[in-house]
């Protein structure tokens, strides 16, 4: 399969690079953190991000940017949403024309309210790029549980090869065309994820779980589809399977992140707590931009938004949520079978 090069070593990156090392094939990985790197080389282990999972010995440490992305024939990038445009605008003077480009990471650029696609075919039109994502959460990827997920691409032929690349008899890949439904779907969800850990961390149960968890679909769709990406995307394992694996799994930082806001502990003391980046909270400006700019109406990722802002609490946004008009629940959804 050639050469492949991963920008950036946290758990994720760590996992995918391991995945497929242990597969056989040859990997490097580079992150900013030259301190992390040194650890990694020396224990042979991610101790901070990835604890507890030996790396192959395929996998190469890399020193610079350059040495990982030069020559390489595919380029992984597990960067935050919010890093992607200065890092990918680095990357791309040593990358050869013809290498394909996959994103792994989740979330949409605050100010442009662009997804990762749109930002790497700013720096790089012609870039051969697609998009990996679903249920994965890196620390099970690491222990090879069984996991499933998504690459989308335009092109076919790139989808396939990404197909090719990192399928195994632990990690199921299928492939689709809805570049868009993907990167949404692995975004939005991060938001209602947000929520669901609010009310959990309120003392609500499953009732509530259930429901906001449903309603965000709605919303999700919603927006997705305004934007132009294909409804049944969101039926997929980027809409609803992740979905399901971000709010109620004990790994997810979102929900983490929810739990704690749901207690009373500040967004900003909260994000700081769980120590990695939070997707969610960072995407929440983004989609309050985008629903006000399609028109679409998203009321719990509006109330998100607005606890998360400061301009609400957690008790006011639960009051304003349930005393909402009263509403048609099959006339919500007309493109897709959920009623």
């Amino acid at each position: 399969m050639g050469r492949v090069g991963i920008i950036g070593a946290g758990s994720w990156g760590t996992a995918l690079a391991n995945l497929l090392g242990t597969k056989g094939q040859a990997v490097a990985i580079w992150g900013r953190d030259e301190g992390l790197l040194a650890n990694m080389k020396a224990g042979r282990e991610n101790k901070k991000y990835l604890p507890g999972v030996k790396l192959s010995e395929n996998i190469e440490i890399a020193d610079t940017l350059e040495s990982v992305v030069g020559g390489v024939d595919f380029v992984i990038t597990a960067v935050p949403a919010q890093q992607h445009r200065s890092v990918m605008t680095a990357a791309v003077g040593y990358m050869r024309p013809d290498a394909v480009v996959i994103n792994v990471a989740k979330g949409i650029e605050r100010g442009s309210m662009q997804t990762i696609s749109m930002i790497v075919k700013e720096v790089s039109p012609d870039i051969r790029y697609a998009v990996l994502s679903g249920p994965s959460h890196a620390e099970e990827v690491g222990q090879f549980l069984p996991t499933t997920v998504a690459v989308a691409s335009e092109c076919p032929d790139v989808a396939d090869s990404v197909q090719e690349l990192f399928i195994t008899d632990r990690f199921r890949v299928y492939t689709n065309e809805d570049v868009l439904g993907l990167e949404l779907g692995g975004s939005l969800k991060n938001v209602i994820a947000l929520a669901a850990g609010v009310s959990e961390g309120m003392g609500f149960g499953d009732n509530t779980k259930a429901a906001l968890m449903t309603r965000g679909m709605v919303e999700m769709i919603r927006l997705g589809t305004a934007m132009g990406a294909k409804s049944e995307t969101f039926e997929g394992l980027s809409g609803i399977g992740d979905l399901i694996v971000t709010c109620t799994s004990r790994h997810s930082r979102n929900r983490r992140c929810g739990v704690m806001i749901g207690e009373g502990i500040p967004p900003e003391e909260a994000q700081a707590k769980v120590g990695m980046v939070v997707e969610g909270i960072l995407t929440v400006d983004a989609v309050k931009g985008l629903m006000d700019k399609h028109g679409v109406e998203m009321p719990i990722s509006l109330a998100l938004y607005r606890v998360v802002k400061g301009e609400l609490g957690v008790q006011e946004a639960l009051e304003q949520l349930m005393t909402r008009p009263r509403k048609h629940e099959k006339e919500e959804l007309p493109q897709i079978g959920i009623v």
